[in-house]
């Protein structure tokens, strides 16, 4: 857990390893013992992805589901509104990994029913399934009100249920939106945030926790607070977002920290490389675009 205050203080140690294959609701080894990049938010080798996605709901090969899923929209920011299906077992468990600021359930029903009330919204409205980071991350700073963004899914949920070719088997829900700001503390991101990059190791980062939206965790760095010290510890001097209580705010996707071993820090500043975050609702440059996040 990370709640709010928290002080985090670790260093990277050996190599990052692949954390090989989820089956039967347990983790079978990588066979391989291959290494993965420590810059990259996948915590698994090619081979074993390979073999994840061989079974896999969100790659289509698994058509033969008999689960029953439910289809929701998604909202992460103005015109940031998604389509997506997760099994209903599941609860809005999915809703919160993505780190959707809002949501709506629109209907339930078999898989391939809610596959296609998925294309429906694709191809008839343009919604799509999937959105980038950087878009999700720059739009956190500077949310509109709530009922803003509940009449912005109720828009689009009103659209979807008029479409027609909606699948017989899917069963509509009426519209309900639930939103996100206290569980992910939104208030709590500044207007300006850094980024911390790829870990090598012995890259170390120290902080305290600020907020968790989805994978990304806020971290106010220690002896960041000025240019100097900025430098000292790798932080360009432009990245600007420090809060009140001085410090840098940057964001850390735990993604990149699967795959190591963590220690104790020995020093008292990050020295992770950071960036100046994303500014707008543009991709970063060479990021990759329509990457799928995982689902499910």
């Amino acid at each position: 857990m990370l709640p709010a205050g928290k002080v985090l203080a670790f260093a990277a140690q050996g190599e990052r390893r692949c954390l090989g294959v989820w089956r039967a609701a347990r983790r079978i080894v990588c066979p391989y013992g291959a290494g993965i990049d420590g810059a990259s938010a996948k915590d698994q080798c090619a081979r074993c992805a390979q073999l994840d996605r061989s079974r896999s709901v969100a790659a289509d090969t698994m058509a033969d589901d008999p689960r029953p899923y439910g289809v929701y929209l998604a909202y992460f920011g103005p015109g940031l509104l998604k389509v997506g299906i997760t099994a209903v077992e599941r609860g809005p468990s999915r809703l919160v990994e993505q780190g959707a600021v809002a949501y709506a359930w629109l209907g339930r029903g078999p898989l391939m029913a809610a596959r296609r009330a998925e294309a429906l919204l694709g191809s008839a409205l343009a919604v799509p399934d999937r959105f980038g980071k950087a878009p999700k991350r720059a739009a956190r700073g500077a949310l509109p009100p709530v009922p803003e963004r509940a009449a912005e899914l109720a828009q689009l949920h009103g659209a979807a249920r008029r479409l027609p070719g909606w699948p017989e088997t899917l069963q509509p829900v009426e519209f309900a939106c639930t939103d996100h700001t206290e569980l992910f503390g939104l208030d709590r991101i500044p207007g300006e945030v850094a980024e911390l990059g790829g870990m090598t190791s012995g890259t170390e980062i120290v902080g305290e926790v600020l907020t968790g939206v989805g994978p990304d965790v806020y971290l106010r760095l220690a002896g960041a607070g000025s240019a100097d010290e900025a430098s000292k510890a790798g932080v360009a001097s432009s990245a600007g977002g420090a809060s009140d209580a001085g410090g840098v705010v940057a964001v850390m996707d735990a993604r990149l920290l699967s795959g190591w071993v963590l220690g104790a820090a020995v020093g008292r500043v990050t020295t992770a490389p950071v960036r100046a975050g994303v500014s707008g609702a543009g991709e970063r440059e060479g990021e990759e675009k329509g990457r799928q996040e995982g689902l499910f």
